[in-house]
């Protein structure tokens, strides 16, 4: 029997940079038990994100099949449910009914959604992490709402889904880490420290950090090191720098140039 559930959802995808989010996710479902699964055949295309395949010494021995799943944790005090696998190419709408009816079964009494978009921050301060709400009094002391104005981006399924269950009567909130967009493709371990201190604040419960901790100091001991071989990154990096000595929220604008660039970049 689960107590006052909190349903937490990530998805890859372009609202995951970095793979921040889904990183996140899949860190406090590690030991969870399996709850609901969600028919992926129905849900993904498979030419657009293939399959991974294993071949050894010669014989076809696995194909690795892309799972959606929803998983149950106890964390502290705390009943935890973790929705997290690849967006889904088809059947948002669906899929955002499945999820409402689910929730309502197993008694959610809130939705977080958990994302990480490109920004111009630089990797040596701490990862700024935007909030949204379904309404204004969700959100706790020192949770950051923005960005103020219009941001108008492609929609992302995890975005689809909250809005649905957000209709249906649930309070739905969402945490999006924003990662220096020179990062590219590789894992940023700082975003995702930043999303899982967020959760540990808001559920108050302490999560287990594992390596992140070590992770991210790494990181950024590389990345300084890279950025220190060359001229023009140093010069990069001390504008960034001046921004955030600002203490500014990027605009909805400044917010969609950069994802804009990043989507050119992964197609």
């Amino acid at each position: 029997m689960l107590s006052a559930p909190i349903l937490l959802a990530a998805f890859d995808g372009w609202i995951d940079a970095a793979g921040a989010a889904t990183a996140c996710a899949n860190h406090v479902a590690e030991e969870g038990r399996v709850v609901a699964s969600f028919d992926v055949d129905s849900l993904n295309d498979y030419r657009a994100r293939r399959p991974v395949l294993d071949v050894v010494d010669g014989v076809l021995a696995r194909i690795q099949w892309p799972d959606i799943l929803l998983r149950h944790v106890h964390v502290g005090d705390r009943d935890i449910l973790v929705l997290v696998g690849p967006e889904p190419d088809y059947k948002w709408k669906q899929l955002g009914d499945d999820i409402v009816e689910l929730a309502r079964r197993l008694g959610v009494v809130e939705w977080i959604s958990l994302g990480a978009i490109p920004a111009a921050v630089p990797h040596t301060r701490p990862v700024p992490v935007l909030a949204t709400a379904s309404t204004s009094a969700a959100l706790r002391d020192g949770e950051q709402q923005g960005p103020g104005g219009i941001l108008r981006v492609p929609a992302a399924a995890l975005s689809a889904v909250e809005m649905t269950v957000a209709g249906a009567g649930i309070p739905a909130i969402g945490y999006y880490a924003q990662v220096p967009h020179y990062i590219g493709a590789a894992a940023y371990a700082p975003a995702t420290l930043a999303l899982l201190q967020h959760l540990e604040r808001r559920l108050g419960v302490t999560i287990p950090l594992g390596t992140l901790g070590d992770d991210a100091v790494a990181q950024r001991q590389r990345l300084d090191a890279a950025i220190a071989e060359d001229e023009d990154s140093r010069e990069y990096l001390a504008r960034l720098e001046t921004l955030a000595s600002e203490e500014r929220m990027p605009t909805g604008d400044e917010l969609a140039t950069e994802i804009e660039r990043y989507l050119k970049e992964q197609t």
